[in-house]
């Protein structure tokens, strides 16, 4: 199982992006849990649950060293490219987190 979690500024905006990469994950058959949550709960949600990739909204690209820092930089957090995010564009949203996790046991 991956976990993904992506954040944002309510966790609202990025729900839609979350729906495209769960049916890509299913188009895939990875079995993977993606959910989204607001920047002012990243840190009781990493305490809570494993967590493999966190991927960052791009309106809030500036909380990138805080989210680093409340998960001690135990695990890839990555900045979702605005076009990816505009376009809600799931797979590539999906190859970002999937890559960055394979990188990140290199």
């Amino acid at each position: 199982m991956i976990n993904i979690m992506l954040t944002c500024s309510a966790g609202m905006s990025t729900s839609l992006l979350v729906l495209h990469m769960q049916d890509e994950a299913k188009k895939r058959g990875l079995e993977a849990n993606i959910w989204a949550v607001s920047e002012t709960t990243v840190k009781k949600e990493y305490a809570e649950k494993q967590i493999d990739c966190i991927l960052v909204g791009p309106q809030v690209r500036y909380l990138m060293n805080q989210v680093k820092t409340q998960t001690e930089n135990s695990i890839p957090v990555e900045l979702i490219d605005m076009r990816t995010y505009g376009m809600m564009d799931g797979k590539k949203a999906l190859d970002q987190a999937l890559k960055a996790i394979e990188n990140w046991k290199k």
